[in-house]
């Protein structure tokens, strides 16, 4: 899978330090202009639907499995691979100073109807919720957050790059 972008928060100084790996996988799923996306009341930003990747789950497993919790997607189909952003975050685990966290991403179709989520209890606590949103809205909302929001979550960065890139690469494909 491409590498689409690696990053190091600022205020990691060095990548010796201890650390562990997350791995991710997220969706890319698009009508249009249309993107779904995850609205997260507590950070006020949009970011694409996925997770952690379970003990035991290949990367595609992993994504089918949070499409479904989070937003309700249901036939989840032509699965393709978009690429992979790489982040080294401060880690808030008492063992390790850094948290390496890959986001494979990945496109696919899902039925027009969304089914029931099954959101964990912070994701509730969060206010996050499943919305079809305008590419162009989201980047602009989440620019938005990221310029004026002392609220802003560690994501939201990787969430607008992934949104511009998407709309770099992938509207003039889905037209």
């Amino acid at each position: 899978m491409r590498l689409l972008k690696s990053t190091v928060h600022p205020n990691i100084e060095s990548l010796d330090d201890s650390s562990f790996l997350r791995l991710a996988a997220r969706g890319i799923i698009l009508k249009g202009e249309e993107v779904l996306m995850l609205y997260t009341q507590r950070y006020d930003d949009y970011t694409l639907p996925g997770g952690g990747i379970d003990d035991g789950e290949n990367q595609v497993e992993g994504l089918i499995r949070e499409l479904a919790e989070e937003t309700g997607a249901q036939n989840i189909r032509n699965v393709e691979a978009f690429g992979l952003y790489e982040e080294y975050r401060p880690s808030y685990k008492g063992d390790f100073n850094i948290m390496q966290m890959r986001s494979y991403c990945y496109t696919c179709e899902i039925d027009d109807e969304l089914g029931e989520t099954r959101l964990e209890d912070y994701e509730v606590k969060n206010g996050m919720k499943a919305v079809w949103i305008n590419v162009h809205e989201a980047i602009k909302h989440n620019l938005d957050t990221i310029k004026n929001s002392e609220k802003k979550g560690m994501s939201i960065e990787r969430e607008t790059f992934l949104l511009s890139l998407i709309r770099d690469e992938l509207l003039e494909t889905s037209k």
